[in-house]
């Protein structure tokens, strides 16, 4: 990425976790205005990470990281908020890897899984423009059969990305769709196959086996199928992120993740949680509604757009 187009980046990534940020830098202002860094304040700043949704594990470890090296000495909201976006930045850096492509696989077949309503198909068509802005030729398959409305909007990121579309009506076998997907998808030489599959959580077995189901036939065809499950998170829902990644781990094999309306959220600090916890490669995330509002993932810029800090 360009300076230029990083520094544009950095502006949209600010802007769109505003909510988060305020949230942690309110707290920690009323809290931190000279003060001394003793038991209380450590605790105190423990409890403003904990409803920052960080989680548990993640607040302890920062809290307990930030007053080794400054305990009884007296700190402002300026320096805990350097010394949060230190910290947090050491937990994110190393899950923001990019999404890569095997060059031995044409196609590259990517799943992407997810609950109802976290942007699946959305992050789609912004992965595919950002894929076929590389050069790469790129097919999607409507495997979310259950919804029509998520058929039709695949078929408009199609048309968006020139990508074509592999569809059935409403209802089809989805894993009879994506076994047809991967076939053409061959056949015409792709270099990325994105299917989305339905996200239906009420009934864990049934989601379980409906998505072992498409392994197992994209198995038949290529045995390294699929070579990336990208689980898409939505940051709104908060520390509930942090139980879907535990339900799609025991039922697909989850190699990273996308997280999703980070700028309509105050719960930005769930991806803090959950990279904490899982250690799973973080792709993308996205901040807005526009194609180029879903982007790679850096965990430095994150951690200080978190932390309300500039460039």
């Amino acid at each position: 990425m360009a300076d230029g187009e990083r520094k544009g980046w950095f502006g949209r990534l600010t802007s769109g976790l505003r909510k988060s940020a305020s949230q942690l830098t309110d707290s920690i202002t009323s809290v931190f205005t000279k003060r001394k860094l003793d038991d209380e304040a450590i605790e105190e700043l423990e409890e403003i990470l904990i409803r920052a949704d960080l989680g548990v594990a993640a607040a302890a470890k920062i809290a307990g990281e930030i007053s080794a090296t400054r305990y009884n000495k007296d700190v402002t909201d300026e320096e805990i908020r350097d010394a949060l976006a230190e910290e947090v930045a050491k937990i994110v850096t190393p899950v923001a890897l990019p999404l890569t492509l095997d060059p031995g696989a044409r196609p590259h077949v990517v799943l992407v899984v997810g609950v109802n309503g976290v942007g699946k198909t959305t992050t789609i068509g912004k992965i595919a423009k950002h894929e076929t802005g590389q050069g790469r030729k790129v097919m999607l398959c409507a495997g979310d059969t259950f919804r029509a409305a998520a058929i039709e909007q695949l078929k408009i990121w199609g048309e968006r990305t020139g990508s074509p579309v592999i569809a059935r009506d409403q209802g089809s076998d989805s894993a009879g769709l994506a076994f047809d997907a991967l076939k053409t998808a061959k056949e015409q030489g792709s270099d990325l196959l994105l299917i989305d599959t339905a996200g239906r959580l009420q009934n864990k077995a049934n989601l379980m086996a409906e998505l072992e189901k498409i392994v197992r036939v994209l198995k038949k065809q290529d045995e390294s199928a699929p070579h990336s499950v990208l689980l898409v998170l939505d940051a709104t829902t908060g520390q509930n992120a942090v139980n879907q990644v535990e339900v799609f781990q025991q039922v697909c094999n989850v190699t990273g993740l996308v997280m999703t309306k980070l700028d309509g959220t105050a719960r930005g600090g769930v991806l803090v949680a959950v990279a904490d916890r899982f250690g799973l490669p973080v792709h993308f995330i996205g901040v807005g509604e526009q194609a180029d509002d879903l982007r790679p993932f850096d965990g430095r810029d994150f951690a200080r757009a978190l932390c309300g800090i500039g460039g």
